[in-house]
């Protein structure tokens, strides 16, 4: 649960009023002037021959801010097909940022009428994330600048135990990937690495993780693949029947653990082989809360 111009070609084309339709058509130079730079000297190649002058960039007219609120405003009813919705509103020139919301409006028509667009099974919590980002570039909790910290919020308990706050993020990351807003995507994720947590709300959101996104996506399964796997054998002791559930429900989370952790032994043997006095004397594991870390 998450920011451009060609050059034309022009042929020199013969006067039809000179020109005899007839005869064959003979490619001479042009005899336009060279362009010149902006100092005035010709622009020239490697060789010295001339070239064309260097062609401005277009640059995009910047979109004020009051220019999204005068557009029409989108009526969105969220929530599932078959349970309790919530009705919001939000300004179509800003949801048009959305890819899936631009291609949902090719349908209305130019005008002012009524517009509506139902959003089933979609979190409204992460929606009105979702809309508070298009509107300030930011959703509650902030970061904190410059650090791996979430501003405070005084209705959530400091470590999260149930997982709700890694769902929290974990579902605007899904959404925004469906709506392909790169930069909610990015953001959403940040924040998941900021929530302290116990093994019962990794749990919570591994077993989200695994459900919703693709097998592919090592952005936010390479990190919970890899906090188990540095942590499995602390957290597993405070939540092993939700881990081993968890394990049988998604056989590809249970592997991508156990990948890593052979990946790890077989790198320890590896050390322990080419500095084998350094590895005589092995530390004592430390003891975990089961917390997230920074």
């Amino acid at each position: 649960m998450p920011n451009m111009g060609d050059d034309q070609v022009h042929e020199n084309v013969p006067d039809e009023s000179t020109t005899d339709p007839g005869a064959d058509v003979e490619m001479t130079e042009t005899t336009e002037p060279a362009k010149t730079t902006e100092g005035g000297d010709t622009a020239k190649d490697a060789n010295g021959a001339e070239k064309p002058a260097a062609v401005a960039e277009t640059v995009e007219p910047r979109i004020s801010f009051a220019t999204y609120l005068t557009s029409p405003v989108v009526t969105l009813i969220v929530g599932s097909a078959d349970g309790e919705h919530a009705v919001l509103t939000a300004h179509q020139a800003l949801l048009n940022k959305s890819p899936y919301f631009h291609d949902i409006f090719q349908a209305f028509a130019d005008d002012r009428s009524p517009r509506h667009v139902e959003l089933t099974n979609f979190d409204v919590d992460a929606v009105g994330c979702f809309l508070e980002y298009l509107y300030t570039g930011e959703y509650f909790p902030k970061k904190l600048p410059g650090q791996r910290v979430l501003e405070s919020d005084p209705t959530v308990p400091s470590i999260d135990d149930s997982g709700d706050q890694l769902l929290k993020h974990a579902r605007v990351y899904t959404m925004a990937e469906k709506l392909g807003v790169p930069g909610l995507k990015a953001l959403a994720s940040s924040k998941i690495h900021c929530v302290n947590s116990t093994a019962k709300g990794e749990i919570a959101y591994a077993r989200y993780v695994y459900a919703y996104t693709n097998n592919d996506d090592s952005v936010i399964r390479a990190p919970v693949a890899s906090f188990w796997a540095t942590r499995s054998h602390t957290l597993r002791a405070e939540a092993e029947d939700e881990f081993k559930s968890l394990c049988l429900e998604h056989p590809q989370f249970g592997y991508d653990v156990l990948t890593r952790v052979l990946d790890d032994k077989l790198k320890r043997e590896r050390t322990d082989k080419m500095h084998p006095a350094s590895s005589s004397h092995r530390k004592r594991a430390r003891n975990s809360s089961g917390a997230r870390e920074a």
